[in-house]
């Protein structure tokens, strides 16, 4: 009896570890840590903060899963080189994670927010946010650009629904006004 309790505490205990919350969307995810969902300004932190990190260091991926309804789409695009038709891909948050996680373990990866101009009506939320990209957190800079992310509150908590992205290149310079608001 005695290793049938220690049994059933052990896996009381644990289960946070596991926990899963539900969507609005009616689909489950990760438990998000409070602090990550509780405002804009904290989940938008906890989205460049999970995708950072020095080579060999894995990353959360149950802590991006928690930030996402299960529909939302990464959307990179951009004009590929010597293309006037702009490409457009629409990720999955599995596809993300699939297709970059092993890419940024490898080779390392910190993005930061370096400006932010953001629109609210009611629950739901537009943040134009600036980003550079560096290998190391103080390497050079290789990429700067625009993050452009839709949140929607429930009530409970901020969830993303998309993060839309494109990066600045030889003939698009970063506006000024997006430099701003942080």
């Amino acid at each position: 009896m005695t290793k049938f309790l220690m049994a059933v505490l052990a896996l009381a205990l644990a289960a946070p570890a596991g926990a899963q919350t539900t969507a609005p969307t009616g689909g489950t995810v990760p438990a998000a840590a409070p602090g990550d969902v509780a405002t804009v300004d904290g989940i938008i932190a906890a989205l460049y903060d999970v995708i950072s990190g020095p080579a060999g260091q894995a990353r959360n991926w149950d802590r991006f899963r928690s930030l996402f309804v299960p529909e939302a789409k990464l959307i990179p695009t951009g004009f590929p080189e010597g293309s006037t038709r702009a490409r457009v891909r629409f990720l999955s948050v599995e596809d993300y994670i699939t297709g970059s996680g092993p890419s940024l373990a490898e080779r390392g990866f910190f993005e930061r927010e370096i400006g932010r101009v953001a629109e609210r009506f009611e629950n739901i939320v537009h943040a134009f946010s600036s980003y550079e990209s560096r290998r190391t957190a103080d390497g050079d800079v290789l990429q700067r650009g625009i993050n452009s992310i839709q949140l929607t509150w429930d009530g409970e908590r901020w969830w993303i629904t998309n993060v839309m992205w494109r990066g600045v290149g030889p003939n698009v310079e970063m506006p000024a006004k997006y430099l701003r608001g942080r």
